[in-house]
């Protein structure tokens, strides 16, 4: 398959690509993203009394957990659906696009990215912006996927190169001038660059839970980058990658119907 290559509208790609998918992403991809939730909440230490700002909510996951924790959350997102789906589970939501925020300077005692430093084009103008409306000594943290993948993660990526599916041209990707290494020292040293102190990166390890149907319903309407790349191919290419899916996916088969997908992403956090 052709590499993708650089464009200049990564942020407007991102945005169409989730916009009217938030329904199909809360019964696929968010079920993967919501496993990290708990450690990024402590990594922030968001808990009773805490002022947390969650940016790029999506359906509100990591909210309603500090919600429960006890802290009082606002939330937003750039994608209205994703804002209205928050909204419905009781998340404070409004739109916001980043790196633009509608909060003063020093309002937030934390600051959560529950997969969204990945999401944005310019992500050190994203941190400059996430430092600002943080209080001095704020948290901030955030996970994101990484270099080192886990199998699962490339289990979409084997069934496009084995059903001969080819890449958009349109398919984004980062500025290199934007772009910096995607392992725990590059987290760590970017997070440091924009005025953070005390930057510490781990990565989690864990093994998402999932059915051959489920999992494919994601990409299948569209969702994130694989959804982009299925929907894109013709009637034929699109049956031959959910064969090679499925033969594919016997490899992570547990029990009589479940898979177990492993994956591998960072969390960053640092104070402000």
């Amino acid at each position: 398959m052709n590499d993708p290559t650089p464009t200049p509208s990564f942020d407007t790609t991102e945005r169409t690509m989730w916009a009217g998918r938030a329904q199909a992403y809360a019964a696929s991809f968010a079920l993967l993203c919501a496993h990290p939730v708990e450690r990024l909440l402590d990594a922030a230490g968001a808990g009773v009394g805490t002022y947390v700002l969650d940016v790029g909510t999506g359906t509100g996951a990591a909210a309603l957990a500090a919600l429960a924790r006890g802290a009082r959350v606002c939330a937003v997102d750039a994608d209205a659906g994703m804002v209205a789906a928050a909204r419905a589970a009781g998340v404070g939501a409004q739109v916001a696009v980043l790196p633009e925020l509608p909060f003063p300077d020093g309002e937030f005692d934390a600051v959560l990215g529950n997969f969204v430093i990945n999401h944005v084009g310019r992500p050190r103008a994203v941190l400059a912006e996430l430092r600002r409306v943080l209080k001095p000594g704020g948290r901030l943290a955030l996970t994101s996927w990484g270099a080192r993948r886990g199998a699962g993660q490339e289990l979409f990526g084997r069934a496009f190169a084995a059903a001969g599916a080819v890449l958009p041209e349109d398919l984004r990707r980062l500025d290199p001038a934007e772009d910096f290494a995607r392992t725990p020292e590059g987290f760590a040293q970017l997070l440091s660059e924009a005025g953070f102190t005390d930057a510490g990166v781990v990565e989690l390890e864990w093994d998402h839970r999932t059915t051959v149907d489920e999992w494919w319903g994601g990409p299948a309407a569209g969702v994130a980058t694989a959804g982009l790349i299925v929907t894109s191919q013709d009637e034929g290419t699109v049956v031959r990658i959910r064969r090679e899916y499925e033969r594919l996916a016997g490899e992570f088969t547990v029990g009589e119907h479940e898979l177990a997908l492993p994956h591998i992403a960072v969390l960053a956090c640092g104070r402000a």
